[in-house]
């Protein structure tokens, strides 16, 4: 348990295990190990499939494989009831977010999606994440909870993901038809022939498959979060993780999910404009680790969208002190700098953020940080 974000990823099997609606069997446990983990200081995310299955007996459809059109109106109907099936299990507040990958790749809505996330934890509330099935474009398959809740992670800063379905981890062949078949404990390389023993799903009412959650691990140690897969029918698994072992597959990250932000906002990014702040934002920066204030900027150089990464220089615009993802655009920033935050719903008419570019979106240039 040395983890201080996790998200947790909830699959199809375990919230409708019957396909007959949404069942309290296995989320009475998962919910436990939620709640010892907010007691013991942790921050939870949760990523849950459930809403097409949980619909399923409500909308008639006659077919083992529905239209797209019919599963969306099963997610419709059934997204009601799985927040509802969750949130029975908290006394604290859950809230939901419904989100598609789009949204997470669109520059604007990823920093919205960011601010939303970052408040609901510091305010001791429960993320409850789906993909918003009912206006989804593409077959929902392809838009998997697995890689959503990898893109979760890395959008919400988390150090650990665990994706919590009906198997045990990765095996090296297929458990259901070879009993001799053996668990990896751990994984330090994803590569062709790890994909090659990963198979689709044969549960109806699910969209993933071992497939995709090697995807979304993948995806997620490459960021610096730990990921595991974990059989969440299985109580006992949760009794393990809070003794600090592994009772799954763990894949192991490379560098930590800080230094990995790090590396990525500095090296990867590229800086579409310039901040130029005085000596009292520069000393809060390099000093206090604090983020960066509108009162302490004093000119903007180029032009940018929210949510598109900046350079912050010092003075004559020489010297950059850092680099990192702006909440404002270059054109209300004109209007907002040397302001205090107080004043930016008379100057714009909204507040996006009290903060024009938030501590962990930022990255000294001038240490070495990552």
């Amino acid at each position: 348990m040395n983890f201080k974000r996790v998200v947790i990823k909830v699959g199809s099997a375990l919230v409708a295990p019957d396909g007959k609606g949404c069942s309290g069997k296995y989320l009475l446990a998962i919910a436990r190990f939620i709640t010892e983990c907010h007691h013991r200081g942790k921050e939870v995310i949760l990523v849950s499939s459930g809403s097409v299955a949980a619909g399923r007996q409500l909308i008639h459809h006659g077919s083992p494989n529905p239209s797209i059109a019919t599963k969306q109106a099963m997610a419709s109907v059934g997204q009601m009831q799985m927040m509802a099936n969750w949130q029975r299990f908290f006394d604290t507040a859950c809230s939901q977010l419904l989100i598609t990958h789009g949204d997470l790749k669109d520059r604007q809505r990823y920093i919205n999606i960011k601010n939303t996330l970052r408040i609901l934890l510091e305010n001791n509330i429960l993320p409850v994440v789906n993909e918003n099935d009912t206006v989804a474009t593409q077959e929902l398959k392809v838009g998997d909870n697995d890689n959503l809740a990898a893109l979760v992670a890395m959008v919400s800063d988390a150090d650990c993901l665990f994706i919590l379905s009906d198997v045990d981890g990765v095996f090296d062949c297929d458990p259901r038809s070879n009993p001799e078949a053996k668990l990896f404990s751990e994984i330090d390389t994803i590569d062709d022939a790890l994909y090659d023993m990963a198979g689709g799903t044969s549960n109806h009412i699910a969209t993933g498959g071992m497939k995709t959650k090697i995807q979304a691990a993948e995806k997620a140690i490459e960021h610096g979060i730990e990921t595991y897969i974990l059989n969440g029918s299985n109580s006992g698994i949760f009794e393990k993780l809070l003794r600090g072992e592994n009772p799954g597959t763990r894949f192991i990250a490379k560098h930590t999910a800080v230094k990995a932000k790090k590396h990525w906002l500095k090296h990867t990014l590229k800086s579409h404009g310039s901040i130029v702040i005085d000596d009292g934002a520069i000393n809060a920066l390099l000093n206090k680790g604090a983020s960066l204030l509108a009162s302490g900027i004093t000119e903007i150089w180029g032009d940018f969208a929210k949510g598109e990464s900046v350079n912050i220089t010092a003075h004559c615009g020489t010297r950059v002190l850092a680099k990192g993802i702006s909440q404002y655009s270059s054109q209300d920033l004109a209007k907002l700098k040397g302001k205090n935050s107080s004043d930016f719903e008379q100057i714009l008419g909204y507040c996006q953020s009290k903060e024009i570019i938030h501590r962990d979106d930022l990255v000294l240039m001038e240490s070495i940080e990552s």
